[in-house]
Formats: structure tokens, sequence, C-alpha cells
């Protein structure tokens, strides 16, 4: 249908309203009693109504939610997915020529290479914690074996004097060394 400009009623009257004056030219509804804008009648302007918007020429687009769908489509849009299927159907797009409505591809791909990154620095530091932790269980096992064998030489060396000693009271058992 034809593009129609809608005015306010009276506008012709008025300066104020819009009488050479393009800026003030604007639509208000026709609310009064007896308002013929309103009543629709004869010779007065048209009243805004459903029917007179103009007609957009539409891009047939369609939703995609795998890769397998985005075969022979100029421009698509991604429909609910992870980002990981999300990844797939943005590469092959690329590949393909195809236009994604709804993702800035070039934001999406460093998002992602950025969100990779950090997922393998942070699986590197686990994996040097892990290391350090397993460090230091074998250093406290070594220092607790240490411990021990210490224990276990002073107990001897400890015997080892009470039986001196023992000897050195009884005088039968310095003989028996002599």
């Amino acid at each position: 249908m034809v593009k129609r400009k809608f005015l306010r009623g009276k506008w012709r009257t008025y300066s104020k309203l819009g009488r050479r004056r393009k800026k003030k030219q604007k639509y208000r509804k026709a609310k009064g009693r007896h308002n013929k804008i309103r009543e629709k009648r004869k010779g007065n302007p048209r009243r805004v109504e459903i029917g007179y918007k103009t007609e957009k020429k539409r891009k047939i687009e369609k939703i995609i939610r795998n890769v397998d769908e985005l075969a022979g489509n100029k421009a698509v849009i991604v429909g609910r997915v992870g980002n990981k299927k999300k990844l797939e159907i943005v590469k092959k797009a690329e590949k393909l020529g195809v236009e994604i409505k709804n993702i800035n591809v070039d934001k999406f791909l460093k998002k992602m290479k950025k969100q990779r990154e950090e997922k393998e620095r942070e699986k590197k530091e686990r994996a040097e914690k892990k290391k350090k932790a397993e460090k230091k269980k074998k250093e406290k096992k070594k220092g607790e074996k240490q411990k021990e064998e210490n224990k276990e030489k002073k107990g001897e060396a400890g015997k080892k004097a009470k039986g001196e000693k023992e000897k050195s009271k009884n005088p039968e058992i310095k003989e028996d060394k002599k």
C-alpha cells in the first residue's frame, strides 16, 4: 500500500500544530466526543489504523541447530546450541560462505580461543600443583623413614650403652672382656 503521512486534526488551521512548521506536524489520536476524524467522516484526514504499514522485503533465514542444516542457505540464524556445536557451525559457515545473522563471528571466535587458552592454563596449573603435592608427600615419607631409622639407631645405641653400663656394674662381665 502507499505510504501515508498521518497528521493531527486542525493542523492546517494553527501554526503551533504544524501549519508551515514541519517539526510541529505530528500525529495525535483523536479523542473528542464529536471529532470528525475519530468518527471517520468523509473529507477528513485518515486515522492511524492496522493495514497501513508498509511491507518490508524479508530475506528467508533459517534457524540452524546443527552443522548438517547449514548447507544450501545464504543466511542463517543459530538457534539454542551450546558453545561446542556453535563453534563447529561458525567454522563450517566460514568455509561455505554462509552469513550468520545473530553471531558476530570474529568476536565469537576470539572469545572461544581465549576460553580455550584459559582452560589449558588452568589445567597446567592443576598438574603443577598435583606434582608439588606428590613431591611433598614423597619428602614426608622419606623424612618419616629417616626419623624411624634414626630412632632405631638410637634405640640400638641406647641398648648397647645400657649393656655396657650393666657390664660395668658387674665385675664378672668386665673380666670376660679382658
